[in-house]
């Protein structure tokens, strides 16, 4: 897999994005949105999301499914687009291995197969999480399976692909989380969020910096595939 470094030569970026109505999703969207290089976007997505602020640009199509896990019917849809911005994610609280990998692994590699077969020349940028387990004999289970949908994704035949490893991601501009758990711990901490942004850069990322990171990436490279959130910040 190359991941060599390359100029946009002023080329508009025809992006596909898998999990657009999560909480990384809303911002990589709307990050696409106001980006002037991003020409168009596809959102996959389970249902249609509403007023949000992709559904209100014409940059913006929606193709909805109820199948995550086959895409053959719908394949044609994918042609045509330079970059594909995988933002799918299940909490694996409470779940089985095989739940969550069926939700993580599965799901990853049926959608990457899908887009890449469409465009050969394609970039992916894959959001994983930081600890991911890229050995996949770890004793976290939640990071094996990480893990091993990281090395899925990386060996696929895209002109370049990427992982993002984020650490502490902070939602921003009223994007909230679709986790009840995740929303509590998001509204307990909001006071000292900017503290923590300013005292932790490298661990802590915006849901607008993450989005934005993902453009750049997609459109110039970067000198490795699998990105932890010291990079994401340098970005």
């Amino acid at each position: 897999m190359t991941h060599c470094t390359k100029d946009h030569e002023g080329n508009s970026l025809r992006v596909i994005i898998f999990g657009g109505t999560g909480m990384v999703g809303q911002g990589v969207l709307r990050e696409c949105v106001l980006d002037p290089d991003v020409e168009a976007v596809l959102s996959v997505v389970r249902r249609p999301s509403g007023p949000s602020l992709g559904r209100r640009s014409e940059k913006v199509r929606e193709l909805v499914t109820d199948n995550f896990y086959d895409y053959s019917g719908i394949a044609d849809e994918f042609t045509g687009y330079d970059a594909c911005f995988y933002c799918l994610g299940v909490s694996s609280i409470g779940m089985k291995e095989a739940d969550y990998r069926r939700a993580t692994y599965d799901i990853a590699v049926a959608a990457a197969s899908a887009v890449s077969k469409m465009n050969p020349e394609m970039t992916l940028v894959h959001v994983s999480a930081a600890g991911a387990d890229s050995s996949e004999r770890g004793r976290a289970m939640w990071a094996r399976v990480k893990g091993e949908t990281e090395n899925a994704v990386l060996r696929m035949a895209f002109k370049s692909a990427y992982v993002f490893r984020p650490f502490l991601i902070i939602p921003m501009h009223g994007i909230q989380s679709k986790t009840a758990l995740y929303r509590t711990i998001y509204g307990a901490l909001r006071p000292v969020l900017p503290l923590l942004l300013k005292m932790f850069p490298k661990y802590a990322t915006t849901t607008e910096q993450l989005g934005r990171a993902m453009i750049k990436v997609a459109v110039q490279g970067y000198p490795k595939q699998v990105l932890e959130a010291a990079d994401i910040a340098k970005i």
